[in-house]
């Protein structure tokens, strides 16, 4: 069953309670994603984008996820 933006949302913040997320698309399978963070801070991009595909909760994992594809855009606050 495909994923809605809210549900996605929901999930990144339940493990990042703080951050400001945005998640656009509306097929349900392609989607994007912003979170911007403070505990990115000193955290290079891989790492700050392996934390939210954590907090997705294995959704995205192989051919039988619910998320197919996600653009994902993560930084720490200015």
């Amino acid at each position: 069953m495909p994923m809605q933006a809210q549900e996605i949302e929901e999930l990144i913040r339940a493990s990042f309670p703080d951050a400001e997320i945005t998640v656009e698309g509306n097929d349900g399978v392609h989607m994007a994603a912003m979170v911007v963070d403070a505990s990115f801070k000193g955290k290079n991009r891989v790492q700050q984008q392996r934390a939210v595909y954590a907090a997705l909760k294995g959704k995205m994992d192989g051919p039988n996820g619910d998320l197919h594809a996600l653009a994902l855009t993560t930084k720490a606050p200015d």
